[in-house]
């Protein structure tokens, strides 16, 4: 079983995944902000769906870090629209592809699908 790990401030957001992806049979994990996410890397999740916008440690920081702890972990990131820079940093450093919020479920679903189980 595909191990997911949602980073997203807004709970309603990680409930939101949390059900779509659990229904998917994918097992998921949960953080709030930066030092949660990083300490459930521990959890060895397949893929990090991972917010842009969380306030003390955003995300480019939280994905640098976790690149650093982990060179080959795969991110997906979460942003609002018009944030053209800091998708082409989150590229630079490593995360496979971006969706915009707010995002269509089966969009989340296909990209989850496509990148999950590809080590």
């Amino acid at each position: 079983m595909e191990k997911i790990l949602i980073v997203d401030d807004q709970f309603g957001i990680r409930i939101l995944l949390n059900e779509i992806l659990e229904k998917e049979g994918y097992q998921t994990f949960q953080a709030a902000n930066g030092p949660e996410a990083l300490s459930l890397l521990t959890e060895a999740p397949d893929l990090v769906l991972l917010d842009m916008k969380i306030p003390g440690m955003d995300g480019i920081e939280i994905l640098r870090k976790m690149k650093e702890e982990d060179p080959d972990i795969k991110v997906i990131i979460m942003t609002a629209y018009g944030e053209l820079g800091m998708i082409q940093e989150a590229e630079a450093l490593g995360a496979l592809t971006h969706i915009a919020k707010p995002f269509d479920i089966q969009d989340i679903r296909n990209l989850v699908k496509e990148h999950a189980g590809v080590k």
